[in-house]
């Protein structure tokens, strides 16, 4: 049986993952927005869009002085290639994000949790080291 946004409304119930589903999601479109709280972090997008399940959340904004950008970047991919399993970080509209994006069609609970697992030690130990990469020469 396909998997639906309601299976993985399901699983963050299951999850005991505090959510709020986003304005102007349609389930009826068969797509749906959560954004999941986090603790002292920024929030997860969880977007269902068939076939996948994209799950992002905004570290915060790309330094303008290309001075600052080069030991951020090299370390952004440090920490993919070393520190990461299930998500990535990237650049999005001059924003640096976390994201992860899972296959809907086999999710299950226990694929979920890792990947928010895996976002959420990377929160807690990444942010401060790469806003003070962000900033120092």
């Amino acid at each position: 049986m396909p998997r639906t946004a309601e299976d993985v409304e399901n699983y963050l119930l299951k999850l005991g993952r505090p959510f709020e589903k986003a304005e102007g999601s349609s389930e009826e479109a068969g797509t749906m927005t959560f954004v999941v709280k986090t603790q002292g972090g920024p929030p997860f997008a969880i977007r269902v869009s068939p076939p996948i399940v994209a799950v992002n959340a905004a570290i915060g904004p790309v330094p303008k002085d290309a001075s600052h950008q080069l030991p951020l970047f090299r370390r952004l991919l440090e920490l993919n290639a070393g520190d990461l399993m299930h998500a990535a970080y990237g650049i999005e509209e001059d924003q640096i994000v976390l994201s992860a994006a899972l296959a809907l069609e086999n999710l299950d609970t226990n694929e979920l949790e890792a990947t928010l697992a895996d976002m959420d030690v990377a929160l807690v130990q990444h942010t401060a080291e790469l806003a003070g990469t962000a900033r120092s020469k």
